[in-house]
């Protein structure tokens, strides 16, 4: 897939986007050889591009899937501390971010790439990507209460979109409420904030599914890299444009998930 020539420079650690320009309209960057000033000059991933004569290291994309531990933060950096993402990812040549964030005591399925254009795609709302969250509360939640779920509830910063709300099981002898949860917005702490309204905050959260991406053959602090049909698939679901078929990747056999420490 073809990129514009700032945006690759930019992502290389060339330059910002806004200095790469500068840098092309002034004829520094050449491209497979010949110089190139126009802004609008896209390339692929193989092209050679040089900049003041000397060649920019491409980083290669990366997309990993991680089940993110209670007590983990979603950062690559804690000032505070405590374990973080990055703790899990040291070995990734790649730098990686977080797509969208899980808070402290929520576990589950997390999306790290250095792909900026499908990260900003799958956050945005428009895209409207699911993300289904397993939910434990204590008392015996009424079905009236999950039909707010279901239609919208006023939270602070407005009403939430309809969600997907499926009960699971009713625990008489715990006096527990298991039920999961399907929402395509990212507001901060939405599914915790939403069961804070009907009236049963939550005990225990996990993400299982983001789109077509979900837990199976992880656990707890695994990570694995997505296969290019992975890939292919949620970049559907976001409306941008596949990868070509002959990018996919040569292996065949599903690699084993890294073990971390935990």
């Amino acid at each position: 897939m073809e990129e514009r020539l700032q945006k690759v420079l930019a992502q290389a650690g060339v330059a910002s986007r806004r200095e790469a320009e500068q840098y092309i309209t002034a004829g520094r960057v050449k491209v497979n050889g010949k110089v190139v000033k126009e802004l609008g000059t896209k390339v692929g991933p193989n092209a050679f591009i040089m900049v003041d004569g000397n060649p920019i290291h491409r980083e290669r994309k990366t997309y990993l899937l991680f089940y993110k531990p209670r007590g983990v933060v979603t950062t690559m950096k804690d000032p505070e501390g405590r374990k973080s993402v990055a703790d899990y990812v040291k070995d990734i040549p790649q730098r990686v971010f977080p797509v969208g964030r899980l808070d402290y005591n929520t576990e589950g399925l997390l999306l790290l790439t250095n792909d900026g254009e499908l990260t900003q795609a799958m956050t945005h709302p428009s895209h409207g990507v699911n993300k289904t969250y397993e939910v434990t509360v204590p008392g015996i939640v009424p079905q009236e209460k999950l039909d707010q779920l279901r239609l919208g509830v006023n939270l602070e910063d407005g009403v939430t979109a309809p969600a997907i709300v499926e009960l699971t099981a009713y625990d008489y002898e715990k006096n527990l409420t298991r039920f999961t949860v399907t929402i395509h917005e990212g507001r901060n702490r939405q599914v915790r904030r939403m069961c804070d309204y009907i009236g049963f905050p939550v005990r225990y959260l996990r993400r299982v599914k983001m789109g077509t991406l979900t837990l199976d053959g992880l656990r707890r602090g695994d990570c694995r890299e997505l296969f290019e049909e992975e890939v292919e698939a949620l970049r559907l679901e976001c409306g941008l444009q596949a990868k070509p078929a002959k990018q996919k990747a040569a292996a065949t056999k599903k690699p084993e998930p890294k073990r971390k420490v935990k």
